[in-house]
């Protein structure tokens, strides 16, 4: 009997565990909240491939710094610091990462991190602000600092390819990411 008891308490979803909007909240949620927003997805691919095709070694500075300072932007809209033109900020990144794509720029890679520090002070803070109440932010943030991690790497896997085999098709990426983020912005 108490087998099955325990059996049934670890069987049993969490989220009925929880009340007062808690529910949705934890790792898993965090990890899939990257996935299901096409901005986020694409402005953290774009980075990596970025990362690939500007050639800094290692190549995951920039994208390290990415997901540090959207950690420091999540923190901010979790404290309850109002940060104006958030989904602007989102729209001009995919703007701005799609041209630098496309067109293959290669900067120096204080300034990489520092373009890509800004645009990451809008990521998190939008997600951020979508934190579901819970108990343990630090879960649902550790899920999708991961899933920003495994995006990231993603971009720099097509990067390194498109770099070495498929230049135009990088390009072709990239414009489509400036052309969502230009239609963002105007809509």
């Amino acid at each position: 009997m108490a087998a099955t008891g325990l059996v049934l308490a670890i069987a049993a979803p969490s989220a009925l565990a929880h009340t007062h909007g808690a529910a949705g909240a934890g790792f898993g949620a965090g990890f899939g909240h990257p996935f299901l927003g096409l901005d986020h997805l694409a402005a953290m691919v774009a980075i990596g491939v970025w990362a690939a095709q500007s050639g800094w070694r290692p190549v995951w500075n920039v994208p390290l710094a990415f997901m540090t300072v959207m950690a420091l932007g999540t923190w901010l809209a979790f404290a309850g610091v109002a940060l104006p033109g958030v989904e602007a900020g989102i729209a001009a990144s995919l703007l701005v990462l799609g041209l630098l794509v496309a067109a293959a720029v290669r900067l120096p890679l204080i300034t990489g991190a520092v373009i890509a520090a800004v645009f990451a002070v809008f990521h998190g803070h939008a997600h951020g602000t979508e934190i579901p109440q819970a108990l343990a932010p630090w879960l649902y943030v550790s899920g999708f600092l991961l899933a920003t991690g495994l995006l990231h790497a993603a971009g720099i896997v097509a990067g390194r390819y498109w770099v070495a085999r498929r230049q135009w098709l990088a390009r072709a990426t990239g414009l489509a990411l400036s052309a969502g983020g230009a239609w963002m912005l105007l809509t």
